[in-house]
């Protein structure tokens, strides 16, 4: 709805009756005015929408706070171009805030380093892994129950021993014995260039 703009409308006037809570004067206020402020606004702002968001903020402090506006110490007018331009720069400071603030969290996620193998690792990995398990196959039967028992159920030699129904010395023995195969067997390779002596 379009509100017309009274031209005999003074701000003494306009004034007394915000004070009172009478809405069709802050309509009439924002039919007079509203224009000037968003002009004020997009010149310090440079962003229509950011311009339309202040003209809110200034029409609802004029609509919350008639008070601060004394017509007898200026026209209706220029206390509106004030404020509107004041509550400009304080949108350009937020907004500039607001950038630093999200370029800070952005720096701070870069800088936290990847808790995870990267694509590398992961292809090594397995290949440590397949190698491992070729390895661990390879063993002797009795020696890869004492490795499976110590290593992957998490049990003692003592309790390994048991288990098998052996020694504890002939646990360790196996145990030993298949950790240095499995040592030799995952072992690089020597370089044949190295082998030459080049």
């Amino acid at each position: 709805m379009v509100v017309p703009v009274d031209p005999t409308l003074t701000d003494a006037e306009l004034h007394r009756r915000l004070v009172y809570g009478d809405e069709t004067a802050l309509a009439e206020a924002y039919a007079a005015y509203g224009g000037l402020v968003r002009r004020v606004a997009v010149r310090v702002i440079r962003s229509p929408a950011g311009a339309e968001d202040v003209a809110q903020e200034v029409f609802a402090q004029l609509w919350s706070r008639p008070y601060a506006f004394d017509p007898r110490r200026g026209s209706l007018r220029t206390w509106l171009s004030m404020l509107a331009h004041r509550r400009a720069v304080d949108w350009v400071r937020s907004e500039a805030r607001h950038r630093k603030d999200a370029r800070a969290d952005d720096s701070a996620l870069h800088a936290i380093p990847d808790a995870g193998p990267g694509p590398d690792e992961m292809v090594v990995d397995r290949e440590r892994s397949l190698l491992l398990h070729t390895a661990l196959a390879e063993l002797p039967q009795p020696q890869r129950e004492v490795v499976h028992l110590a290593y992957f159920a998490g049990r003692t030699c003592r309790q390994a021993a048991v288990e098998l129904g052996i020694p504890e010395g002939t646990a360790k023995t196996r145990l030993r014995s298949a950790l240095r195969k499995l040592a030799e067997s995952l072992a690089d390779p020597p370089d044949p260039a190295l082998e030459r002596g080049a």
